[in-house]
């Protein structure tokens, strides 16, 4: 049975979720000087991350009692969850297995606690989205993804919800998306990406930080529309130019009673994240990423 009066350490950091992001966010703050628990539910990466310097254990979800009671990542004063909700492979328990660690973490002595959530709570939103934007809760996604970011904002201490945008960085170039030679639709909708490195920026400025709860967006000022970027992602990687599925500008403007919104229909969504730039100090290294997507670095073959 752990202690779970013991004060934890101040520099004590539990990432739920070693994977791609949390795995490099683990390795960042183990150079920060941060004491770092990281789970995985394989048996067989445990080795992997311990090799890291990550001291690591197995955490299962949906975990079971016998679990709350024996992971040390409960007895973290800080602690990050980087489960995705696979909600593509056809899930539903994803606010179930958040309520679950929050628990945890309430017996346990967590202090903060931060979740990486998505953009994807702005599914089916228009226009400039930030905050404060209305969510579309009708639908099974939606509505699951608000549920377990109201529970990680019902944590009885401190609490922030990151949506962020699609991310991009090591093994994940955009171009890496064109080796499968799709179609791709909407030619002019905003693209809303940032890269790994300025996420594990923004988690690190907010484990200093005692003053800040809540939510906040997390995406890139890159202001470029799918045909610009990925035709730039394409070239920098020697890939053939993408092909697009053009939208009828002249059905748009002429066989739609209200021509204006069906341009904004294909325009999308363009995730505004001042509120976060507003409240820390930290200085995004990759906030219009064409720079970074030319440089077409060699080390998309594992992309996901």
């Amino acid at each position: 049975m752990l202690n779970h009066e013991q004060k934890p350490d101040q520099k004590s950091v539990g990432i739920i979720g070693c994977g791609w992001l949390g795995k490099a966010l683990a390795k960042a703050l183990i150079a920060d000087n941060y004491n770092v628990i990281g789970t995985t539910q394989q048996q067989n990466k445990l080795a992997e991350l311990t090799a890291l310097g990550i001291k690591a254990e197995r955490l299962t979800l949906p975990m079971d009692l016998s679990q709350r009671d024996g992971n040390e990542v409960f007895l973290s004063r800080h602690l990050v969850i980087c489960i995705p909700p696979q909600i593509r492979q056809h899930k539903s328990d994803y606010a179930d297995k958040i309520s679950q660690i929050i628990t945890a973490a309430e017996q346990g002595s967590v202090e903060k606690i931060i979740l990486i959530s998505t953009t994807a709570v702005y599914s089916d939103l228009l226009g400039n989205i930030d905050e404060s934007s209305c969510l579309n809760e009708s639908s099974t996604k939606v509505a699951l993804l608000v549920e377990a970011e109201k529970r990680v904002l019902a944590f009885n201490k401190q609490s922030v919800v990151l949506r962020v945008a699609g991310l991009v960085g090591e093994y994940r170039h955009p171009g890496s998306f064109l080796r499968h030679k799709r179609m791709l639709t909407a030619p002019n909708a905003w693209v809303n990406l940032i890269h790994q490195q300025d996420v594990i920026g923004v988690i690190t400025e907010l484990l200093r930080r005692s003053d800040v709860s809540g939510i906040f967006n997390l995406a890139s000022n890159m202001r470029m529309n799918k045909k610009t970027l990925y035709s730039i992602a394409a070239r920098a990687l020697d890939l053939a130019e993408p092909s697009f599925d053009e939208p009828d500008h002249t059905e748009l403007t002429l066989g739609q009673p209200n021509p204006q919104q069906s341009l904004v229909n294909e325009l999308g969504k363009l995730i505004i994240s001042n509120k976060i730039r507003q409240t820390l100090a930290y200085q995004f290294q990759y906030d219009d990423l064409v720079d970074w997507i030319r440089q077409g670095e060699d080390n998309t073959q594992n992309s996901a």
